[in-house]
């Protein structure tokens, strides 16, 4: 059955190949399902509820992957886009959560049509790979203020904005400890290293007195505080253009790039174009969709797929044990509510860190091309909203190619994201 729906001796794999791709692949992503409720939960949507929609909205992602794509990748709730969900369109512009749920399933039909359309892909191959570079850089800025704001190592100052903390309080020093296990169980190639350094904070943490056990192992808690609670018609006529704009950006350069990237290292690129990707378009599409109406921020394929296939991950069949693991994850609900902040924080921090690594692919010898993306990465963590990155470095692109006299080199996908960015200045200032 399993050779009939994958094709396994096809791609010279067998099941114990993928049973363990799948799982490095799930090891290495599975600290969503601490992080995501962390984030969210900010917003007033109850944590246990948005745990079940992060278990549920990665499995179902997966699952659609494996079955319909046939591709060893791994969907879940996006790091950048749940913190400008949380921290942006709730908590700075004062929008409800309901509402931005509502922004994340428009956005997720949107994202549908220009799949479906081809449009995406001309989307993808407009924007310059100086600001997609950036975009993900300033993510990574974006997501790094926002942990070490959630750690106490980073507090607000009356003159200077912002300053150290306090790094002999707990919530600090925790932090502290949970990145460096991180990043050196990374460095010696540790699977799972994200993971182990979440539960290693929170369990001594425990120990220490610092923090409450609730237990490991549950029936799943309800998804009824979540579950379609979208708010769509108030999405619509509450000014968030700009907010689902940004989501179907982020969604259409991020996704796009992981799986065509984890795509060529599975070796599905025959001819250059990567074998069934208009499959695997359609399931990223339907699981931002489904994750909206489950209650949680859009779904994107995971970068971290690429351990999976490094494993030797080469069918759904891997996709396939990563969906059914995260269902498997759904009772363990106590000891995601255990962890505390200060233990997400680091591995917030980390995944910032290693984003920070597409500012290389940047020509630096540019002007034109670097001053964008520069301003895309600084103004994201400064202003605390990635809509204004992306709004600063397109119109600066722009701007700048118009006048030193390249506007030729200005694709037509570009002038069109400008210009929306233009009209959201224009009549949505705040």
């Amino acid at each position: 059955m399993l050779e009939r729906l994958f094709h396994l001796r096809e791609h010279g794999s067998n099941t114990r190949t993928e049973a363990v791709a799948g799982l490095t692949t799930f090891l290495t992503m599975s600290y969503i399902i601490f992080v995501n409720p962390t984030i969210l939960s900010t917003t007033g949507m109850d944590r246990d509820a948005i745990f079940v929609a992060t278990c549920l909205a990665a499995a179902l992602g997966t699952l659609i992957m494996a079955l319909l794509a046939n591709w060893p990748i791994g969907l879940a709730p996006g790091m950048g886009l749940n913190a400008f969900f949380a921290f942006t369109v709730v908590g700075t512009m004062g929008f409800t959560w309901q509402q931005a749920l509502g922004a994340v399933f428009i956005s997720g039909i949107i994202f549908l049509i220009l799949t479906v359309t081809g449009i995406r892909a001309w989307l993808v191959r407009g924007i310059p790979n100086s600001l997609r570079s950036a975009i993900a850089a300033g993510i990574g800025l974006f997501l790094a203020i926002i942990a070490l704001s959630n750690s106490g190592i980073v507090v607000a100052h009356p003159v200077t904005k912002v300053t150290l903390g306090d790094l002999r309080a707990p919530g600090p020093l925790f932090a502290i400890l949970g990145f460096f296990i991180i990043a050196t169980l990374d460095a010696l190639r540790v699977r799972g290293a994200i993971l182990i350094g979440i539960l290693v904070v929170t369990m001594l943490s425990i120990l220490l007195g610092y923090n409450e056990f609730k237990g490991v192992f549950s029936a799943p808690p309800s998804l009824a505080p979540t579950l379609m609670q979208l708010d769509i018609r108030g999405a619509l006529h509450g000014g968030l253009f700009h907010v689902i704009l940004v989501f179907v950006l982020v969604e259409v350069f991020d996704a796009t790039g992981t799986l065509i990237g984890v795509a060529k290292r599975a070796g599905l690129v025959p001819e250059g174009k990567p074998n069934r990707l208009g499959q695997a378009l359609f399931a990223d599409s339907a699981a931002i969709v489904a994750g909206s109406m489950l209650g949680t921020s859009s779904t994107t394929a995971y970068v971290e797929s690429a351990s999976g296939v490094q494993a030797g991950g080469r069918t759904g069949m891997t996709a396939l044990v990563i969906g059914l693991l995260f269902l498997a994850a759904l009772f363990i609900s106590p000891l995601a509510s255990s962890v505390p902040p200060y233990a997400t924080a680091p591995a917030l921090l980390y995944v910032a860190g290693l984003m920070m690594r597409e500012l290389i692919e940047v020509n630096w010898n540019d002007v034109a091309e670097a001053t964008p993306a520069a301003l895309t990465a600084l103004v994201m963590p400064f202003t605390y909203s990635i809509a204004n990155g992306l709004a600063f470095g397109f119109i600066s692109y722009v701007v700048l190619k118009t006048l030193t006299g390249r506007a030729r080199e200005i694709h037509a996908a570009t002038w069109l994201v400008a210009a929306l960015f233009v009209v959201r200045f224009a009549f949505f200032p705040g």
